[in-house]
C-alpha cells in the first residue's frame, strides 16, 4: 500500500460526520458536569492492580485534557500517566520515536506491560505503538478514533493534512498505514455515532487474526469521551481484566442503559 492509497483510498463510502453533530460537539461540557457529578460512584468502580496506564491525548489536544481520567485511574490504583509532549498537533519521526522511548521507558522501569488508552488521534498512535511493540503492551482502548485508512471518515482531516501535509514523515517511512489492522495484544474501540469528528465507521474495528477485538458503543460527544461517564466504566472495566486473561465487555445490569447494542456494520 502506498501512502497516498492510505490516506485516500480509491473512491468509497466514507464520509465525515453530519454537520449537525458537529454542531453540538459542545455537550461535551454536559459530559464532563456529569463526569464530577458522579465522581463519588465512579471512585467506588473495581480496583485496578498498580500496572502503568499510558493516556494519549487527542489532535490539537494536551495532557490537561485527560487529566480528569488520569486522576480517577490513580485514585483506583493505576500508576496512570500522560505523554509529557505538549500538544498533539505534529506527526514526524522524531515524536514517534520519542513515544516509542516512553513506552519502552516505562516497561523497563515498572517491569509490568504497560496499558495504552489513546483518545482519537492518540488512539492511533496507541494502536501504532501496540504493534511496533507488541511485547511492551498489555491492551490498547482507543476513543473514537479514526482506525480507518480513508481520512475522509474525519472533519478534521483538512485541518491535519494543513498542519502535517498528505503523507506525513512516518507514512512516507513505510510505516502508519493498514491503520484499520488491530494490533497483536487485546483491543477495544469504544466509539459513539453521535460522534462530530470521526464518522462512528471510521472507529469500528472489524474481526481480524487476533481474537481478542472488539467495539463498545456508547452516548457521547467526540469531545467528551475522555471523561464522558459511560465511556468512563467501559474503560476501567477492560483495565481491571487480569494480564493474560480476557473476555469481551459485558456491562452490569444496572449499566446496560448507557451501552446501546446497536449494530455497527
Amino acid at each position: 500500500m502506498t501512502a497516498a492509497s492510505a490516506a485516500f483510498p480509491p473512491p468509497s463510502h466514507a464520509r465525515p460526520p453530519s454537520r449537525l453533530f458537529a454542531f453540538a460537539e459542545p455537550r461535551a461540557l454536559l459530559e464532563l458536569a456529569a463526569f464530577y457529578a458522579v465522581r463519588p460512584y465512579l471512585s467506588n468502580l473495581p480496583q485496578g492492580d498498580g500496572h502503568p496506564v499510558l493516556v494519549l491525548p487527542g489532535f490539537l489536544a494536551s495532557d490537561s485534557s485527560t487529566a480528569p481520567l488520569r486522576k480517577l485511574l490513580k485514585q483506583l490504583g493505576y500508576d496512570a500517566r500522560g505523554w509529557g509532549m505538549g500538544r498533539n498537533v505534529r506527526i514526524d519521526a522524531p515524536r514517534v520515536h520519542e513515544m516509542e522511548s516512553m513506552l519502552l521507558r516505562i516497561y523497563r522501569e515498572t517491569g509490568r506491560k504497560v496499558s495504552i488508552v489513546g483518545w482519537s488521534l492518540g488512539g492511533v498512535f496507541a494502536r501504532e505503538l501496540a504493534k511496533a511493540h507488541p511485547e511492551a503492551v498489555r491492551l490498547v482502548i482507543s476513543l473514537g478514533s479514526p482506525i480507518s485508512d480513508d481520512r475522509r471518515h474525519s472533519n478534521a482531516a483538512r485541518l491535519f493534512e494543513y498542519l502535517n501535509g498528505r503523507d506525513p514523515e512516518p507514512i512516507r517511512q513505510g510505516r502508519f498505514v493498514d491503520l484499520h489492522r488491530a494490533p497483536p495484544v487485546p483491543t477495544t474501540s469504544i466509539l459513539t455515532k453521535t460522534d462530530g469528528v470521526v464518522h462512528w465507521r471510521g472507529s469500528v474495528q472489524k474481526r481480524c487474526a487476533h481474537p481478542h477485538t472488539e467495539n463498545i458503543e456508547v452516548l457521547a460527544s467526540h469531545c467528551g469521551l475522555g471523561f464522558n461517564p459511560s465511556a468512563v466504566i467501559a474503560i476501567v472495566d477492560r483495565l481491571q481484566l487480569p494480564e493474560g486473561e480476557w473476555k469481551p465487555f459485558e456491562p452490569r445490569l444496572s449499566q446496560r442503559w448507557m451501552f446501546p447494542k446497536t449494530s455497527l456494520q
